[in-house]
């Protein structure tokens, strides 16, 4: 009978192994945590937006394309 493998899970920051079981878990350590939320918060880990191409959006018909005042 073969044996159910547990996958190996790493801490985001710092790559050491951890359970889910464990209490910081997905982190291994409240320090860990907190350096990431650190990253989150200074701005180093961003969320990105799809990029939209403004060249191929008609404007309405009713507006002035010039910007003459």
């Amino acid at each position: 009978m073969p044996r159910k493998r547990s996958p190996n899970l790493k801490c985001p920051t710092c790559k050491k192994t951890v359970t889910s079981k464990d209490p910081e878990f997905p982190f291994c350590s409240d320090r860990c945590r907190l350096i990431d939320l650190g990253k989150w918060a200074s701005g180093g880990y961003v969320i990105s937006s799809p990029l939209t191409d403004t060249s191929d959006h008609e404007l309405p018909s009713g507006a002035d394309q010039s910007d003459e005042d």
